[in-house]
């Protein structure tokens, strides 16, 4: 570049290197230039996708249920349902296949993130080669919006000041509001993300609802770009936070399915396979899957229950109804949204699941949720379903879940749940819709049966809205993606797949597709046998529910097909395998242990991010130390809470009375005594025992003299993902670790005579092999 006066820029100026108008010494000899805005192409249409948690095969209208979804259905009747799409067995994974269009392992999430072993598979973070399809869309113009949950930030780096570089924002949304974590609660979320910061909440209003508030923050998003630029494109990542549990609902959603499943889940398995025949997703003829019967797996006849489970059992379904109801009217009010404003012909909407239904309710549900993911070599006494009022199942007061009978419904007609790599973790509802660029033709039912996989699904809205794939992300050569288009089998019901084999793997559980036929092996826990799978065979395109293993028919192709899965497992990094008990999965980086440090937390600090917590308290001796200064006798409130209804601890002064509850798991109990007269420090000694309990004491000083006001021996430590909200000082925020007194006081803040409180970590006195294995149990179950 050159001044107009014809004397060039100095050689040694700095600045001027990209622009590209002229630059002399003046403003009347220089022309001005302004970098163009990303362009969207032409005629680029809107795309939403509807990512649901933990959502079943059956669980939707267009695939079987009986639960009415109106406006799902609506979607399928314009558009296509990919009857053999296929996920990852857990979520974290299937996000980042489909957010980046890279196989699972290769994306750095070989399982969820709620672990840093240190090898390459299991980054659980996305890598900085690694393309989005948000940011793709943003570079060429698009306006992207991201709400719900997010599960692809390792629970480490969710704290303030730790690397934000997997958040949303960091990966090519321009706002997010929703949830970091797998899970999380409907009424009152234990942490709230705003864009790149916590949403310092206390208590959420009278009828909050999560699915409620992320669908008003979806639709604020759009209508605000629509009030500043009209034409503008927009991606809008919608990731529910329903199916996953604990299932809650709204107490009218929960009225519309009562009575529904008194027939009970072997019945609904046989209407909905019924239907699915009828709909054409499957030939008549086709073998359904009889109920699982390996142990762990196992689900009964309905039959066989007595009255008093048939009718908890029944009441977990509704929960779950409810909830799928509540979803669809969140899909329901954004298809009004696009009419309002003339633009649902030119979306692109997607619905679809993360991985299949779960059995993570265990043989007989649950109304501790928590607890229920306490497995392991814990006491026989461990109560995994505290007993309550039948009647709060669903509500805020309880965290439940169903058994797995219900799991197997949700999966029909398949076998397994979430987490194994058999249809029932891996094959889900798909549905899409695109009236003006892919309408039906004449005769077209929209069901495609031929093979896709998540990783096809970002491919695909980019050939369909016309975006070209950048080579580098940040000066970086991009990976390559694994996923195919597949908009020729969406315009062409004759067309033949483009994605033809397909590995999978998940904590050992192994399998392989290749042109209709499906390898697969169940793991069994046992470290030592991860890398000797015993296969099985099915041929997909007439047995889809894979009743009939034909392994010992065709060994040749079985030892073919397991050479590809090796070839494609060190392709994709899924090496090493874990195979010995002191090699866990779960473990963490040595930089972590600092979360087990010794903090002060003044009175009025933000709450504590749950993962940040729990490692203060997990398995080990603990004091909590409460500093005050000037208490006096009219000097009450919460002094600090840890936890929310399903499962926590609270100390706090009522009346001149200092009470220390503790829940747990939703089982409450609280001891008192009076606080002595000029207290100073309040002292929550907790002496942890290896039978997983703790030795409560509460010790109150005033000058230096020491009183113990009350204790509660053999308490049953909160572990595995308990306490699910973080710590509190002066209030109980949030979740209610007291629910009656939430009610009787609200938060119940403390006044300025509460200064800090500290806590101090002990030794850690449960055995390593007891922690690790109630630790993987949980982590499983995080997503």
């Amino acid at each position: 570049m050159s001044g107009n006066d014809g004397n060039s820029i100095p050689a040694h100026a700095r600045g001027y290197e990209d622009f590209g108008g002229a630059v002399g010494r003046t403003t009347s000899v220089s022309t001005p230039w302004w970098p163009p805005e990303p362009e969207p192409p032409a005629g680029a249409p809107n795309i939403v996708v509807v990512l649901v948690d933990d959502l079943g095969y059956s669980d939707v209208g267009p695939f079987g249920a009986e639960i009415p979804t109106p406006n799902i259905d609506r979607l399928a009747r314009s558009g296509f349902r990919l009857s053999n799409y296929h996920t990852t067995p857990v979520c974290s994974p299937a996000r980042a296949a489909l957010l980046t269009g890279v196989n699972p392992h290769r994306a750095g999430y070989g399982s969820v993130a709620n672990s840093d072993p240190g090898f390459p598979g299991l980054r659980l973070e996305l890598a900085d080669d690694v393309l989005t399809l948000p940011e793709i869309l943003r570079e060429s113009g698009y306006a992207t919006f991201a709400v719900g949950k997010w599960h692809l930030v390792r629970d480490a780096d969710m704290s303030p000041g730790r690397s934000r570089k997997s958040w949303p924002l960091q990966r090519g949304f321009d706002s997010y509001y929703g949830s970091l974590e797998g899970l999380n609660s409907f009424f009152n979320p234990n942490q709230l993300i705003a864009d790149n910061s916590v949403v310092d909440v206390d208590e959420y209003p009278d009828g909050y609802y999560v699915t409620d508030d992320l669908t008003d923050r979806a639709i604020d998003q759009i209508t605000a770009l629509r009030a500043h630029d009209a034409d503008k494109p927009f991606f809008l990542y919608f990731a529910h936070i329903a199916m996953h549990g604990p299932h809650q609902a709204k107490a009218d959603d929960l009225a519309r399915h009562r009575g529904r499943y008194a027939e009970g889940w072997d019945e609904v398995r046989r209407k909905r396979f019924a239907r699915q025949i009828a709909d054409g997703l499957f030939d008549p003829g086709t073998p359904i899957a009889e109920r699982n019967t390996e142990p762990g797996y196992d689900a009964p006849c309905w039959d066989d229950l007595n009255d008093d489970e048939k009718r908890r059992y029944q009441r977990y379904q509704e929960v779950y109804a409810a909830l799928v109801d509540s979803v669809d009217q969140s899909v329901g009010r954004l298809i009004g949204l696009l009419e309002d404003l003339g633009e649902l012909e030119d979306t692109i909407i997607v619905f679809t699941s993360d991985n299949g239904g779960t059995a993570e309710g265990g043989a007989t549900g649950t109304r501790s949720y928590f607890s229920q993911f306490v497995h392991g070599p814990v006491p026989d006494d461990w109560e995994r379903d505290v007993p309550h009022d039948e009647e709060l199942i669903g509500s805020a007061d309880l965290g439940v879940h169903y058994p797995r009978g219900w799991g197997q419904a949700s999966n029909t007609p398949f076998r397994f749940y979430k987490g194994q790599t058999f249809a029932g973790g891996v094959r889900v509802p798909f549905v899409m819709s695109w009236p003006s660029g892919l309408p039906r033709t004449e005769g077209d039912n929209g069901v495609r049966r031929q093979f896709s996989y998540v990783t096809d699904l970002a491919p695909t809205l980019l050939e369909l809205a016309g975006v070209p794939t950048p080579a580098t992300r940040q000066g970086v050569p991009a990976v390559e993606r694994d996923g195919v288009s597949i908009a020729e089998v969406l315009r062409d019901p004759a067309a033949s797949s483009p994605h033809i084999e397909q590995y999978a793997e998940f904590g050992g559980h192994r399998g392989f597709y290749r042109d209709g036929w499906k390898l697969l092996s169940l793991h069994d826990h046992r470290p030592d046998h991860v890398d000797a799978p015993r296969w099985q065979l099915y041929d997909v395109r007439t047995d889809p529910a894979e009743t009939n293993d034909v392994a010992a028919e065709h060994p040749d192709l079985v030892a073919e097909l397991a050479r590809a899965w090796d070839a494609a497992a060190w392709h994709n990094t899924v090496f090493p395998l874990f195979d010995t008990a002191d090699a866990p999965q779960r473990r963490r980086p040595a930089e972590d242990r600092r979360y087990a440090s010794p903090v002060r937390i003044l009175a009025g600090t933000p709450t504590l991010e749950r993962y940040r917590s729990s490692r203060l308290i997990a398995y080990r001796d603990f004091d909590v130390i409460v500093e005050l200064r000037g208490w006096s006798a009219e000097d009450e409130g919460v002094l600090v809470a840890h936890g929310d209804q399903q499962g926590g601890y609270l100390l706090a002064v009522e009346d001149g009375r200092l009470t220390f509850t503790f829940n747990s798991y939703g089982r409450i109990q609280r001891v008192t005594g009076a606080l002595p007269p000029g207290t100073d420090t309040v002292t929550l000694r907790a002496a942890a025992t290896p039978r997983v309990r703790w030795d409560f004491t509460v010790l109150a000083s005033a000058s230096g003299d020491e009183t113990v006001v009350a204790s509660l021996p053999d308490a049953v430590q909160l572990v595995g993902m308990a306490p699910w909200t973080g710590i509190s000082v002066g209030r109980d925020a949030r979740g209610a670790v007291d629910p009656q007194l939430r009610r009787r006081r609200g938060v119940f803040r403390a006044g300025p005579a509460l200064v800090a409180v500290t806590y101090r970590p002990g030794p850690v006195r449960v055995p390593e092999d007891v922690r690790r294995e109630i630790d993987d149990h949980a982590a499983d179950h995080a997503d």
